[in-house]
């Protein structure tokens, strides 16, 4: 394959990787952020727990694996971002490290204020990823404050403060509705009894906020300028991103169609969400488009930028100049093609043989070993 073909399947692959996390991992991460309000009682807490007990780690790998395909596939994106947006990321890190410890040792114990502690643990566990995801994702429309100098060296004026401005968190509260509806969704099929009737409740409270968000977010985006390269954009070429000039386009990430195609699909999604909720499955399904839509959306939007810059518009990363070698591309996505199926194969198996809703009995005949 040549050069550009690569980038581009690596860029689709990126996109991939992102949107299985928020799927795999976005129900668990919205269990966890519903835990105080779906289930009072230490049983409906472990029931709800126990839903995603067997299947979380799995599902966090996905986060793993987007890390580790950024950094052998984009190095300078992995340099930038992980760098510019280290306190960011921090918070995320010191929240998913709580999820491990709250599922071992929340059982462990039977004191309620022991149990206690690490609901909440998992409850900011679940808040906080999904919030910071969203904020990131805000700001690269706005451009990330950073440059290169001529022995491209980076250089970032991006303090955790100026990442929290309105349109971000507007954003990173989209993301938050997102994840909740998702979560609600998973509770709604996996449970019975008390526990699905209010995480059924919350299905049509997060759909309306996510559709507002969103549009809000949307209209928002009508009025913030856009990035376009404006000189022969080499895409076979070396990954130096100061070898191409950048130009400000009013209201340009939303000028092609996609965005518009994949926001809407997450707009039909989220609004017949609330429709299903009395069919688990399908409403399930239908959550899991949401975040599929909006991911497409925010990278169809951005493309062929991966993070442009506020600073020095020239300098932004974009898919053409930010990859690894044509050689590391070519071998990884040999590796990938093999890997790829086994990894969905075997995560099918799974959830087909742990089919079925967590029952209040499941959690009294296995309370020594369940979570």
């Amino acid at each position: 394959m040549d050069y550009e073909t690569l980038r581009l399947i690596w860029w689709a692959l990126l996109g991939l990787l992102l949107t299985a996390f928020a799927v795999m991992d976005g129900f668990d991460l919205g269990t966890a952020a519903l835990l105080p309000f779906v289930a009072r009682t230490d049983e409906e807490r472990r029931i709800a727990i126990n839903t995603v007990g067997p299947v979380w780690e799995a599902n966090q790998v996905w986060f793993i694996v987007g890390g580790g395909a950024i950094f052998a596939a984009w190095p300078p994106l992995y340099a930038a971002s992980f760098s510019g947006f280290y306190i960011a990321m921090f918070l995320v890190l010191a929240t998913l490290i709580l999820r491990p410890a709250a599922f071992k040792f929340r059982s462990k114990m039977s004191q309620p204020a022991w149990r206690s502690t690490w609901d909440w643990a998992l409850f900011a566990g679940g808040v906080v990823p999904s919030l910071v995801f969203g904020v990131a994702f805000g700001n690269l429309f706005l451009g990330v404050p950073f440059s290169y100098d001529s022995d491209l060296r980076f250089h970032s004026d991006i303090t955790l403060w100026s990442l929290l401005n309105p349109f971000a968190l507007v954003v990173g509260l989209t993301s938050l509705s997102m994840i909740v509806l998702h979560g609600a969704a998973w509770l709604n099929l996996k449970t019975d009894g008390i526990v699905q009737a209010r995480a059924r409740k919350v299905i049509p409270a997060a759909s309306l906020a996510f559709l507002l968000l969103f549009a809000l977010a949307g209209l928002w985006l009508l009025h913030i300028d856009g990035y376009a390269i404006t000189s022969a954009a080499m895409r076979d070429g070396p990954s130096n991103p100061m070898l191409k000039s950048v130009a400000r386009v009013p209201g340009g990430w939303l000028t092609g169609t996609g965005p518009w195609v994949a926001g809407a699909i997450a707009i039909l999604a989220a609004a017949v969400a609330p429709v299903l909720r009395e069919r688990p499955l399908a409403a399930f399904l239908s959550t899991a488009l949401v975040p599929i839509g909006t991911i497409a959306a925010a990278g169809l939007a951005l493309f062929p930028f991966l993070m442009p810059s506020s600073s020095d518009p020239a300098a932004s990363l974009t898919v053409w100049d930010a990859s690894s070698s044509k050689l590391t591309l070519a071998v990884m996505l040999g590796a990938t093609a093999i890997l790829l199926p086994v990894i969905f194969a075997y995560t099918a198996f799974v959830y087909r043989v742990l089919r079925g809703p967590v029952r209040a009995q499941d959690i009294r005949g296995n309370s020594k070993s369940a979570y």
